[in-house]
C-alpha cells in the first residue's frame, strides 16, 4: 500500500498517465485514485466499455463514480455503431486538447500500442468484405481466416482472438497487403513512451482467477441477467458489441439453451482465458512499462 501511494505521489503532473492490466485487475481504482489526489481525467482504453448497452458485464465505471471525477469515453457509442482504434485515438486526442492530464486506463492492448507507436492509416473495409469475412467466421471459423494470413501478420496479431483475426483478414482482403506491411508505415505515436507514465498491473494468476469469479457474481448480483434481457431483441451475435465478456452465454440462457449455472461457469471461464491473452500482450509487449502487483496494495 505505502509503495503504491508513493508512486501516485511521485507521479508528475505535466505527463499522462498510462494504466493497463487484465481484467478484474483494479486497474479502475488506479486510476480513480490518482485522479482524485493529483488532479485529471479518467479516460477508458477498452474497447467494450465504449457501448452504451453494457455497464455491468464490462465493469463500466458506476454513474456515481463517473459524477464523482471526470470521465471520458465510457458508454458513448450505440450498440450498432463502428468503433476501431483509429476512432479512439481520435477521440483521445480531443481529450488531450482540453488540457487535463489524462489518466488512460484500460485492458485493449492494441489501444495502448497504437497511442505509443503509432497507428497506420489503413482504408475502411469495404461493406462487401466484411459481410464475407462475418460468414467465413461463422461458418468456419478463426483458424480458415488465420491460414489465408500472410506470414509476418500471423507472427504479430493476436492468433487466439477471433476479432483480431477477422480483422487481418478483411485488411489483406480490401487492400492486397498484409497488415503487418501497413502497421511497419505507422505515423507519428499520439503520446510516445518516453513522454507518459506507463504502468501494467501483474497480478498473481490464482488471486486474479477468484477475484474474476467474485466479480461475476457481482455482476449477476447488481442485475446483469436484466441488461442482457435488454439487448436480446436486437441481439446480433457478429456485431463488435456483442463481444461483452458474458453476453453470448446469458443469451443462450435467456434463449433456453442452456441453465443458469452453466452460463455463468462458461463467462466466467471465458474471463478467465480473457485475461490470459491480456497477461500475454502485456507480458510481450509492454516489457518496460512500470509493473505493479495488485495483491499488494
Amino acid at each position: 500500500m505505502q509503495a503504491v501511494e508513493a508512486l501516485i505521489a511521485a507521479l508528475p503532473q505535466d505527463k499522462a498517465v498510462l494504466i493497463a492490466g487484465p481484467t478484474a485487475s483494479g486497474k479502475s481504482a488506479l486510476a480513480a485514485r490518482i485522479v482524485a489526489r493529483g488532479g485529471g481525467v479518467v479516460v477508458n482504453a477498452d474497447a467494450l466499455q465504449v457501448y452504451g448497452c453494457w455497464r455491468l458485464l464490462t465493469a463500466r465505471p458506476n454513474a456515481e463514480e463517473e459524477a464523482a471525477l471526470p470521465h471520458r469515453l465510457y458508454g458513448h457509442i450505440g450498440r450498432d455503431e463502428a468503433y476501431s482504434v483509429g476512432h479512439w485515438l481520435r477521440e483521445v486526442a480531443a481529450v488531450l486538447a482540453e488540457g487535463l492530464r489524462p489518466v488512460i486506463v484500460g485492458g485493449t492492448g492494441l489501444y495502448f500500442s497504437a497511442l505509443t507507436e503509432g497507428l497506420a492509416e489503413i482504408p475502411p473495409t469495404p461493406a462487401a468484405v466484411r459481410k464475407l469475412a462475418d460468414a467465413r467466421m461463422q461458418a468456419e471459423g478463426g483458424a480458415a481466416l488465420l491460414a489465408e494470413l500472410d506470414a509476418a501478420t500471423v507472427a504479430r496479431i493476436d492468433s487466439a482472438n477471433p476479432a483480431r483475426v477477422q480483422r487481418a483478414w478483411e485488411v489483406l482482403q480490401a487492400t492486397g497487403r498484409g497488415l503487418a506491411d501497413w502497421q511497419d508505415s505507422t505515423g507519428p505515436a499520439l503520446l510516445p513512451l518516453d513522454q507518459v507514465q506507463p504502468i501494467v498491473l501483474r497480478p498473481d494468476v490464482d488471486w486474479l482467477n477468484t477475484r474474476i469469479n467474485q466479480r461475476f457474481d457481482g455482476m449477476m448480483a447488481q442485475g446483469a441477467l436484466a441488461e442482457v434481457q435488454a439487448e436480446l431483441p436486437t441481439w446480433e451475435p457478429l456485431r463488435p458489441s456483442a463481444r461483452a465478456i458474458g453476453a453470448p452465454e446469458l443469451v443462450a440462457h435467456l434463449r433456453g439453451e442452456i441453465p443458469l449455472e452453466e452460463a455463468v461457469a462458461q463467462a466466467k471461464l471465458a474471463s478467465r482465458q480473457y485475461a490470459k491473452r491480456q497477461r500475454t500482450w502485456f507480458r510481450n509487449r509492454m516489457k518496460s512499462w512500470i509493473a505493479l502487483d495488485p495483491a499488494r496494495w
